[in-house]
């Protein structure tokens, strides 16, 4: 069902709920441009899982993705300790993948913390998020300048 390759996985129930959250988010996703319907599952440290869907906009720029929009309400909810987020989309032929500015703002919150890429039938590869942005900056950068 899945290629492990993550130091950080969770036991099954765990990844079935993640997937099941994303799936079901993506049901809210507002897309009338792209027709691109996706949905984001975050797991916290403390067990709370957070959704989000992308949500777009007539000016492009200003839309968002759904593992920002996840991440933002966890964040706003004083949730900085991520375990383990999921992603769904209608992508049937190949598993959906985080884009660059998502990547980054995951990286935001460390490295070694998982993303399962799904496709809609429930299956799944992970990655962490240091495989999926090597060589990457985040906080500690800026502070070897000071």
């Amino acid at each position: 069902m899945a290629q492990e390759r993550s130091a950080c996985t969770l036991d099954l129930k765990h990844i079935q709920q993640l997937v099941l959250s994303s799936q079901e988010a993506k049901k809210a996703a507002y897309c009338p441009y792209s027709h691109f319907p996706v949905g984001a599952a975050l797991l916290t440290r403390s067990g709370r899982i957070f959704s989000g869907c992308n949500v777009e906009n007539a000016c492009y720029p200003l839309g968002i993705c759904a593992e920002r929009t996840a991440i933002q309400k966890a964040v706003s909810e004083g949730e900085k300790d991520f375990r383990a987020i999921a992603i769904a989309s209608d992508v049937k032929d190949d598993f959906i993948s985080p884009c660059g500015a998502c990547r980054q703002v995951m990286r935001e919150f460390g490295t070694n913390w998982a993303v399962y890429m799904t496709k809609p039938d429930g299956t799944y590869v992970v990655r962490t998020v240091q495989e999926l942005l090597p060589a990457s900056f985040g906080p500690e950068d800026l502070q070897k300048t000071q």
